[in-house]
Parts: C-alpha cells; structure tokens; sequence
C-alpha cells in the first residue's frame, strides 16, 4: 500500500485516499482508493484524470462504499497497454475485470465520465450480475450520440477535435506548448471553470508521447483506424445501440460545450424507462467538478434509493 502526499494528488485534507496498483485484463492499472465496504468503480475521460473524482469519492466512503477511480489504459500512471486496444468495448472489459480483481460482488456500483460513460454502459451489458446500479455523465447512453454525427450538423461541428485526432498532426499539436490544445478544450467544454488545478494532472498524466498516443488512441479506435480487436466486435456491436438495464442515472452540465443538449434530448426519447436523466444547471462538460455538491447529492440519493 502507497500513501500518496495530498499536495500531490488531491486539493482536500483526506489521508484516507490512497493511490494503489492492480492488474486487469493484461494491463497495470494505478488507481485511487477511499473507504471500504462495496465496491464503486469510478471511471474518468478525456482529458482528464482519476483526479476528477476527488470530491465524489469521499461522498462515497462516507456513504459505505469503497470508491476505487482507476487511471484509465494509457493513461500515467497506468501503463500503455501492449496490445494497443482503445475501443470501447476493451474499456468495459477493463471494468469488469477491476471488478473481478479488487473483490467486487453483485452489489457493485459503477460511474463513468465521457470515455468511461460508454465503457460503463458496456460493462453493464457485457456482466450485468456485477453491477447494482450504473452512472453515466456527459456521454448519453442509447445510440443519440452516433446518431448526431450523421444529422446533427452542430453536434458534428462541436465534435470537431474528434476528427482532427485522426490526423497523425494530432500527436504533435495536442502535446505542444504545454498541452495547450487541452486547456483550451477545458475552456470550451466548461466555460467560466477555472482547470487549473485539473490541468496540473492531465499533463502529468500525458507527459509522454506514448501516453498521449494511448489518449488519442481512444479516438482513433472509435473513428478511425485504431485497432480493433476481433473477438471484441460482438461486444462492440451490443454497446452501439443497447442499454444497460439496471437502473441508469444519466447527468448531464446544461453549459457542455463538447454534447449539446439536444444530443440528450434524443437520448431521453430513445431510453428505455430504467433510465432516469438529470440536468446540471450552472456546469459545462465537467460538471462532477463544477457543481461537486450537487453531483455528489445526485449519485448518492441515486445509489441509495
């Protein structure tokens, strides 16, 4: 067991929040931990970091969990994987195997934000006994999201970083002038949220080329030409339309710069009834940051409910 310093890892005066080690599913994953009791696996996007769940995981312990946010494959100080696999559904494996790995039952909960909304809705499907009940923010489940990449000009406008990664110009922009180009997604996606503390992090995280390739990578497996792994694309297909059907709070930042509101508005007339929504006033893309007291109130009620 490693005690991290607070001055490192988090802005709170919690000793209590470790940063520990596990393997899954052919990879070394670093994670932090906080509480014990059952297990709640908390799942981070881009760009960011397991930091983003400093104010939620506290919450969480108080509430009787053992809140585990794990640095997502690739993402420092978790390792590159060798397999080079970032496709969603590989994300979701991941999940079900930290599960299987850190003692999860089935009264397991999981949360996911951006990247680790579509792989909780995944490890939901693929393993549904693992998990109680399921949090999503800021991606929407249902096939919404696809779906506006081909009628929703102004989501595909807004998703326009998406494409640009596919370029191997990516790799050198993204990382110039200190990560410039994340700072300046951080503004665009949550207007008026001060990320410096976040940003901190996400450059240590993504220092080297081949941790912000691995971040790309996520990108370039969905979009582009990333490998893909064979025996995944059953899996794959399932999470393209399918939703998870334990009960499934979705949040959203009604400010998100990066998903409009109209992407979850199409989310909401496709959902099945186990899926309940929530709008997040005053919060953009990264809203379990912007408004912690509300989203922690939020997922707590939901958890207990």
């Amino acid at each position: 067991m490693t005690l991290v310093p607070v001055k490192y890892l988090l802005d709170v005066a919690d000793t209590n929040i470790k940063l520990e080690c596990v393997s899954a599913n052919g990879t070394d994953f670093s994670y932090l931990e906080c509480g014990s009791g059952k297990l709640a696996l908390l799942l981070h996007g881009f760009p960011d970091t397991a930091q983003t769940w400093r104010h939620l995981m506290p919450q969480l312990a108080a509430a009787g969990y053992r809140a585990v946010a794990p640095f997502m494959r690739g993402y420092a100080p978790s390792a590159v994987p060798s397999d080079g696999c970032y496709q969603t559904a590989m994300l979701a494996r991941d999940a079900n195997a930290l599960h299987e790995n850190l003692g999860g039952d089935s009264d397991a909960v999981i949360i996911g934000h951006d990247w680790g909304a579509p792989s909780v809705y995944g490890a939901a499907l693929d393993a549904p006994s693992r998990w109680r009940k399921v949090v999503g923010m800021a991606v929407p489940p249902t096939a919404a999201l696809g779906l506006a990449f081909v009628q929703n000009l102004e989501q595909v406008k807004r998703s326009w970083y998406m494409f640009f990664f596919q370029h191997g110009l990516a790799d050198l922009v993204v990382g110039a002038n200190n990560h410039a180009f994340i700072e300046m997604l951080w503004r665009d996606w949550s207007p008026g949220y001060d990320a410096s503390f976040d940003l901190e992090f996400v450059r240590k995280s993504l220092a080297d080329p081949k941790n912000l390739q691995a971040a790309l990578g996520y990108y370039r497996a969905t979009l582009g030409e990333g490998y893909r792994d064979p025996p995944l694309q059953e899996l794959q297909n399932q999470m393209g339309a399918g939703v998870p059907i334990q009960p499934l709070l979705y949040l959203h930042g009604a400010n998100d710069g990066c998903i409009g509101a109209d992407v979850v508005e199409s989310a909401k007339s496709m959902a099945p009834a186990n899926v309940k929504f929530e709008v997040v006033a005053a919060a953009g893309h990264f809203l379990q940051l912007e408004q912690p007291e509300k989203v922690n109130k939020l997922i707590c009620e939901f958890l207990a409910s």
